[in-house]
């Protein structure tokens, strides 16, 4: 492990996503000292990482990663997202973390990701299927971690009175907006009409958009069942804050959610629409409580700040 006093790390970052702030928070309880460099245009983001940025947002970065590095008597860079290692290996002095968030591994981003990831010492992503998009057997498999003090089981009236949802009939949460393309709201929508159809019973698709971070344990915790169905992931938070919740996840086959679901009660992953639709079905008509929480515990935020930790002193040693 590294020193008490822990080293001075510089994050790179496209934008303060939740989960990079929980992060940051988890590492500087740990006592490493962070220094944050965000993207110019973070506020534009609405989607994929770099789609509502310019190349001037981009240009306007190196100046001030440069500016940073000046200053800062930093032992590491740590790169989040494949579109900032650009800016991570245009010096030679200090090693570098590469984390890759998903997305990055796909499309133009990609191209970008696997151009500059053979520079950094060590590269962590969150799946196996990831390791194998990138092309990098040596990667670090670290999935994003879960708050469990504040995603926990909370009595679904309460959620449900909180949130305005109607006490008596199915809600199924798609926990992102509809806008957002490769969430694949479309599916989501086949998948419970489909099931709605089936069981003879009103459903209703609940989505979450502008919903303050405080108040998502409610929705979650407010849904009969959690329903993903991306195009790709790298390790979906929102399922793992359902299992933390003890909510029932059906998802599609991306990212790690086969590996996270895998022994948990109710719910499962589906290949297809119509396995989608077998297992939303069984998940609501099931009565018995799921085990989630208990299986999902080996990604908290405290874990994965200790395989960081550790990651880091590899690198710095």
């Amino acid at each position: 492990m590294v020193d008490v006093e822990g080293p001075q790390v510089l994050h790179l970052t496209p934008s303060r996503e939740v989960f990079f702030d929980q992060q940051i928070e988890t590492l500087e309880e740990k006592g490493v000292d962070c220094t944050v460099c965000v993207v110019p245009g973070a506020d534009q983001i609405d989607g994929d990482m770099g789609r509502d940025r310019g190349v001037s947002e981009y240009l306007r970065f190196l100046p001030r990663v440069r500016r940073e590095l000046r200053n800062g008597d930093y032992d590491l860079i740590h790169a989040n997202y494949g579109l900032t290692a650009p800016y991570a290996i245009t010096q030679l002095r200090r090693p570098i973390v590469l984390t890759l968030w998903g997305s990055d591994v796909v499309g133009f981003d990609g191209l970008v990701t696997r151009a500059c990831a053979w520079r950094a010492d060590a590269v962590t992503v969150r799946s196996e299927e990831m390791r194998e998009l990138l092309g990098r057997d040596d990667a670090h498999i670290v999935p994003s971690g879960v708050d469990l003090e504040r995603f926990r089981p909370i009595d679904r009236i309460r959620a449900r009175e909180r949130v305005g949802w109607d006490r008596e009939t199915y809600h199924v949460l798609f926990p992102y907006s509809p806008s957002y393309e490769r969430k694949n709201y479309p599916l989501a929508k086949r998948v419970v009409e489909r099931t709605e159809a089936e069981l003879g019973e009103e459903i209703t698709l609940q989505t979450i958009s502008g919903v303050s971070h405080e108040d998502v344990p409610y929705y979650v915790n407010a849904a009969n069942v959690l329903l993903l169905t991306s195009d790709h992931e790298g390790s979906p938070n929102t399922v793992k804050e359902a299992m933390a919740c003890n909510v029932p996840v059906v998802s599609t086959d991306v990212g790690d959610v086969r590996e996270r679901l895998d022994g948990v009660s109710h719910g499962g992953v589906g290949a297809n629409e119509d396995e989608l639709v077998d297992c939303l079905r069984n998940a609501l008509e099931s009565t018995d409580p799921t085990n989630g929480r208990d299986l999902v515990r080996e990604v908290s935020w405290d874990r994965i700040g200790d395989r960081l930790l550790d990651l880091y002193d590899d690198q710095i040693d």
